[in-house]
């Protein structure tokens, strides 16, 4: 019986699904025990369709194309078509290792039926060298979790990235699935992202179990696009409008509380960096981009809040 479903969700993604294709098809998880289910939301239905018939082999691989745009309409509609106990995410650009999905049953079943979500470890494969100026306090910006120990209950400050990460099929049905207006739509103009946080914030108001699973590895791609100041700038703003979005009162009140570090860090610039400049000059120090970060965030936030209870 067919118990999980290794799921990855894809826009116009060719060069690197693949990868991610071959690597679900050889797991150490009996062939009877999965199935691999596709659903492909890019804009070039031919080209789709086309791609379609190289990988869909019903009923282990199912190749779905869907019309409707965006990664939690995706997320959802596998979770409504797979029909297994399980659904086990993984991004285009990620590569799980054979154990990957053995790992993940192992969980669910150590772990019974209060264990609702299960995350695994995200290592990161640098396209190109990782940037000096680029601080381990930035690196869940390109989804890197290691949160080290063993198969575990997870702590409370301890996420799991969407580039893996695994559900009880029936607890993302009963909680209305990831929430569409947040998460990614198309190729990239937008990052909005908080998803999985939303819904598994649901899933644990209600008692359920988040778990840990080391084991459950992925390898993620990291591009070089990614790796420059001006892609992690509009990364911080868009989970600024993210976090406003999922909860715009608390958004707010971290806005507040960091206001007077703003302060502190426009003084603390170089007289020439004392302008809106502060909020993206380049620079190679990781402290002072991690602190450029932190205020292009804040400033973001109470933006959207129309500056409202900021001291003048």
């Amino acid at each position: 019986m067919q118990r999980i479903a290794a799921t990855i969700c894809t826009y116009n993604r060719y060069n690197v699904l693949a990868k991610a294709i071959e690597s679900v098809r050889n797991q150490t998880l009996s062939k009877d025990q999965y199935k691999i289910l596709i659903i492909d939301n890019s804009p070039d239905y031919e080209k789709a369709k086309k791609v379609q018939q190289e990988y869909h082999d019903p009923p282990f691989l199912i190749y779905h194309i869907e019309r409707i745009p965006g990664l939690s309409n995706a997320r959802n509609v596998a979770a409504k078509l797979c029909e297994t106990e399980f659904i086990a995410y993984l991004d285009d650009d990620a590569i799980a290792c054979p154990e990957w999905l053995e790992k993940i049953v192992q969980g669910f079943d150590q772990f019974g039926t209060d264990a609702a979500v299960l995350g695994g470890r995200v290592d990161p494969m640098w396209e190109i060298e990782r940037p000096s100026w680029l601080d381990d306090t930035l690196l869940s910006y390109v989804s890197v979790v290691n949160w080290g120990g063993e198969m575990r209950v997870a702590k409370p400050d301890e996420w799991f990235a969407g580039a893996n990460i695994s559900f009880r099929t029936q607890d993302i049905l009963d909680n209305g699935g990831f929430d569409v207006s947040l998460g990614r739509i198309g190729g990239g103009t937008s990052l909005m992202s908080n998803e999985e946080i939303h819904l598994l914030d649901q899933i644990k108001s209600k008692g359920k179990l988040t778990i840990y699973a080391p084991e459950a590895q992925v390898d993620h791609l990291v591009e070089k696009k990614r790796l420059n100041h001006a892609w992690f700038r509009k990364r911080v703003a868009w989970q600024a409008v993210s976090d406003y979005q999922m909860d715009s009162e608390k958004a707010i009140e971290m806005a507040r509380s960091g206001w007077n570090f703003l302060l502190e860090y426009f003084f603390g610039l170089p007289p020439k960096e004392r302008t809106i400049r502060g909020l993206f000059y380049d620079t190679d120090d990781p402290k002072q981009f991690r602190e450029q970060l932190w205020v292009l965030s804040t400033f973001t936030t109470m933006l959207l809040a129309g500056f409202n209870g900021v001291e003048k």
